[in-house]
């Protein structure tokens, strides 16, 4: 089972999120086709996004990824609900790139950074939502929430993401996890995590040791009165509809959706999301354009 956990320790002076997430990676990436790299980075925002909508209070509050580089995968987008429901998609999942110079996929260059944003949006119920927005630094995903952190919460953060892709293209392992020393942290306290940080193995290692995320916090935190509390399951879920559907139809417009009803007659619609079709045939269409 994918799910979340939050942790303080250090008396209240550092907070953590770890999380297990190869279902739901596997499930984006099965309903998206993707080749390795894009697994591995539509895997990452998926992640990031469950890891952040853990702090979000309201079950119905929602937080979205949207990841934009200028390499070969386009625009990456993630969404998640602080119920654990969660959707997102690639869009060029079929991205094929040789390995990186240290053998590893090469989710950087599958981004690119030239002129390449993250951008954080969080609706929580308010008259508008909060949008953050910060450039890329490395496009390999877990440096650029790093710094999204820094520069738009001036929130120091140390942060994990991976995901480990069999040869056959299936998702071996993935989740992350989120460290955030807060105001008053002991310098001693923070060196110790930094050191423990960098003898570790990856995230992903760790995972597909048999590591849990509550084991990893135990591994990062355990000296310093680490408090976990109860986690909070993950799983990819679509919301689409088809009155959804029909709500795009009707945004089109009288002109545009006469000329479809009279050139084709038909319509197909798919969902970024799932890749779930939809069709109108013609009857359907001429019934929307009379609310139209």
């Amino acid at each position: 089972m994918d799910y979340v956990v939050r942790g303080i320790a250090g008396q209240g002076s550092v907070r953590a999120f770890a999380a297990t997430t190869s279902n739901l990676v596997s499930e984006a990436a099965r309903l998206h086709n993707t080749y390795p790299v894009a697994t591995a980075a539509l895997g990452r925002v998926l992640t990031a996004a469950g890891l952040m909508a853990a702090d979000m209070k309201n079950s119905n509050d929602v937080l979205s990824i949207i990841v934009k580089g200028d390499g070969p995968l386009g625009n990456i987008v993630s969404v998640a609900k602080a119920d654990g429901t969660m959707k997102g998609y690639v869009d060029q999942p079929k991205v094929d790139l040789p390995l990186n110079e240290v053998g590893k996929l090469d989710v950087g260059k599958a981004v690119g950074i030239f002129d390449g944003k993250i951008t954080v949006v969080k609706d929580l119920g308010l008259k508008e939502p909060y949008v953050g927005q910060t450039e890329l630094v490395s496009g390999e995903i877990g440096d650029d929430i790093a710094n999204y952190f820094w520069v738009s919460e001036q929130q120091a953060s140390v942060v994990a993401l991976g995901v480990l892709v069999n040869p056959d293209l299936s998702v071996k392992a993935a989740g992350g996890y989120i460290i955030q020393p807060l105001p008053g942290a002991d310098e001693s306290i923070i060196s110790s995590i930094e050191k423990k940080i960098n003898s570790l193995p990856s995230v992903t290692t760790m995972l597909d040791q048999g590591n849990s995320p509550e084991e990893i916090l135990n591994i990062l935190l355990g000296d310093f009165d680490l408090k976990i509390w109860e986690p909070t399951p993950l799983h990819f879920q679509c919301d689409c509809n088809r009155e959804r559907l029909e709500s795009v139809v009707l945004s089109l417009g009288r002109e545009e959706l006469t000329d479809i009803i009279q050139t084709d007659g038909q319509a197909e619609l798919t969902c970024h999301y799932c890749n779930t079709e939809y069709q109108f045939n013609k009857d359907e269409l001429t019934a929307l354009l009379e609310q139209a």
